[in-house]
């Protein structure tokens, strides 16, 4: 197409653009002819981020982006392919199209941009319900990342978010988890819409709710996107559970029973939420106490975790197991002697028991001290 031909089509798309856009495609032509492709480029996102320009994103891609697509950063030409691709008829379209895109900057010098294109061929397999083609998409998008020694913010979160998107799929919650926060960490929670990050929190704290491989919800307690759901009523019960979780609060686990009835997959994993709440409300029983009182009897762990005395042994034996708790078990005399316990993040209440114990151990100390003075007499020296 020459110059002429692509002032034509500017002109014509000017003609059928928005009015607040009308000045952004008179730039276009300029920077064209100047051939500015850092400047054309960054006017181009400017446009395509834009609302109104979504009509006519894919035409523009096509006609006018892939006119000097080899001359401009691959990284932002994919990002204009991601947004010109919205407007495609339906996923079988758009997997073709970002296969193409993926294909053009399949280049030694733009592996960066391969992989953004190969992550958003994935996530259009997702979509498709196709898991096996999306996870070899995703393996080889991880197999370059990690040769890489670093690479631009974008392409990480990317990944994360599809790496989550696909365990989500598979109900690996685990996997979930670990992949949804590790988004997170890559962009400003605060630019996310209301809805995403209230999804976002729902499906997080499920995750480590239903997972057999998170006991420590620490990373999530701490991590703003919880706060999403303190916005609505219905959602306050989950944000509820979590904590009631991290606390082992069996009187709060009681009180939102019929809110996890109520909830399709938190209902089906009910064993297993029992059972992990028990362990929770005996690692904060074992927290609680002094390092020098952790020798705990069978019927003290009973009464406080509320499970049964026939199955104290095999609870006690899960924990160890899980390396929530280090210590040992004589089974003649029913007590289990624990000498280190999993830390954790520690609400207002749990701090303040600590300070407690911080008091008690400086009376202790004081009395110690007091004790040797008084007995040291002339050998003991301040």
């Amino acid at each position: 197409m020459n110059v002429d031909t692509i002032s034509d089509f500017l002109a014509d798309q000017r003609d059928n653009t928005a009015e607040e856009l009308q000045g952004l495609v008179l730039d276009f032509e300029t920077l064209w002819e100047r051939k500015l492709w850092h400047e054309l480029t960054n006017k181009l996102i400017d446009f395509f981020n834009h609302p109104a320009s979504a009509p006519q994103r894919l035409q523009f891609y096509k006609v006018f982006v892939l006119k000097f697509a080899d001359r401009i950063n691959q990284l932002k030409l994919v990002d204009l392919a991601l947004k010109a691709a919205t407007q495609c008829l339906d996923n079988n379209e758009r997997l073709a199209f970002m296969q193409s895109v993926a294909t053009r900057v399949d280049k030694e010098n733009s592996q960066d941009a391969h992989v953004f294109a190969l992550i958003a061929v994935a996530r259009v397999k997702l979509d498709l319900e196709d898991l096996p083609a999306a996870r070899k998409d995703l393996d080889k998008a991880e197999s370059i990342l990690d040769k890489f020694d670093s690479v631009e913010t974008i392409v990480h979160s990317s990944f994360y978010h599809a790496q989550a998107d696909y365990y989500q799929a598979k109900q690996d919650f685990g996997a979930y988890y670990k992949n949804a926060l590790l988004y997170l960490a890559c962009i400003d929670v605060k630019n996310l819409p209301y809805e995403e990050r209230r999804h976002r929190a729902h499906d997080l704290a499920i995750a480590a709710l239903v997972s057999t491989s998170i006991y420590n919800f620490g990373e999530l307690l701490l991590h703003p996107i919880l706060d999403a759901l303190k916005e609505k009523e219905e959602d306050k019960w989950l944000r509820d559970l979590v904590f009631a979780f991290n606390k082992g609060d069996l009187v709060q686990y009681d009180l939102l029973a019929n809110q996890i009835k109520a909830h399709t997959l938190l209902a089906a994993h009910s064993g297993k939420l029992r059972e992990k709440i028990y362990l929770a409300a005996l690692t904060e029983a074992v927290f609680r106490r002094p390092p020098h009182d952790r020798a705990m009897s069978f019927d003290t762990i009973a009464s406080e975790t509320k499970v049964r005395p026939e199955e104290i042994e095999h609870l006690i034996m899960k924990a160890l197991s899980l390396g929530l708790l280090r210590g040992t078990i004589d089974q003649v005399d029913e007590v289990a002697h624990i000498n280190w316990v999993q830390p954790k993040v520690l609400d207002m209440a749990q701090i303040e028991n600590m300070r407690s114990r911080l008091k008690e151990w400086d009376s202790s100390v004081e009395q110690l001290g007091n004790w040797i003075e008084k007995v040291g007499q002339d050998v003991w020296a301040a």
